[in-house]
């Protein structure tokens, strides 16, 4: 096993950067290297054919420019629509994050109920659906697509965020009881909804578990890649983030993210 193996890690924008602040935590060892396309987002307005074209060109980066050794998909869109075809791009193991969130719904619901909030894109694929039905979940997805501006503006603890949020809920409770559902835990089903834990913590009814798909996913990381979770010497050049686009923006928002300084952002150029 590879002491400090590189692990390559996606995301159309830089909200994958709470996938990669779960693996800091808990592969510590690893050196990263992050790419945010930002020049082509949002994923979710695009054809399935050109998002697996931009996944795979992505994740070809990453593999033959900076050695990624293992893959970690940290996009909703592209994990729901073009794994197969970033599997077949790159010839190293690759993780999406919808599976790990289903899996760890599966361990924690005891009443095989579950919500899953993520964007419209997501909703619209049923990829979470799909996946929890293959763990003998019964699933209800909702679209919050207030909640990702939300975040971008910082709004993580607003009281307005929080009402957008108790409105969301709401609705979404309203008709898991019409289809005679007994939700115990709510899948957080993009990954800007991270910062968001502690509000949506507060909101949902009581005993109700939120599953972190980041946390999973980073979980699910530790198993697939055989790497064990010990603190150790971390490597000088531990993290390397590029973007397609916006550098500046990503290095402002992207330390919001990332709980830390992301550092001096490389821009690179995918094609269009």
């Amino acid at each position: 096993m590879n002491q400090n193996p590189v692990i390559g890690v996606f995301d159309s924008g830089f909200g994958g950067l709470t996938v990669l602040r779960a693996l800091l935590h808990r592969i510590p060892h690893a050196r990263y290297a992050f790419l945010g396309d930002t020049a082509r987002l949002p994923y979710g307005s695009k054809s399935r054919r050109t998002i697996a074209r931009y996944a795979a060109e992505s994740a070809q980066f990453l593999v033959r420019e900076q050695g990624a050794e293992y893959l970690v998909i940290a996009c909703n869109t592209a994990s729901a629509l073009a794994l197969d075809a970033i599997e077949e791009a790159v010839p190293v193991p690759v993780l999406g994050v919808i599976e790990p969130g289903a899996a760890s719904a599966r361990a924690r619901s005891q009443t095989g109920d579950v919500l899953v909030i993520a964007t419209d894109a997501t909703v619209q694929s049923h990829a979470y659906a799909a996946a929890c039905r293959t763990q003998g979940l019964r699933t209800l997805e909702k679209a919050c697509p207030l909640l990702v501006p939300l975040v971008e503006e910082g709004w993580t603890q607003h009281a307005v965020t929080a009402e957008v949020f108790r409105i969301y809920l709401d609705e979404l409770l309203r008709e898991a009881a019409e289809n005679g559902m007994a939700p115990d835990s709510l899948v957080l089903g993009c990954t800007h909804y991270p910062l968001l834990r502690p509000l949506i913590e507060k909101a949902v009814p009581a005993g109700m578990c939120v599953i972190d798909s980041a946390e999973a996913t980073a979980e699910a990381a530790m198993r697939l890649f055989g790497q064990r979770g010990e603190d150790c010497a971390r490597p000088s050049d531990q993290i390397r983030c590029f973007a397609t686009d916006s550098v500046e923006k990503f290095e402002r928002l992207g330390s919001r993210f990332l709980e830390r300084p992301v550092g001096h952002v490389g821009l690179i150029d995918l094609g269009g």
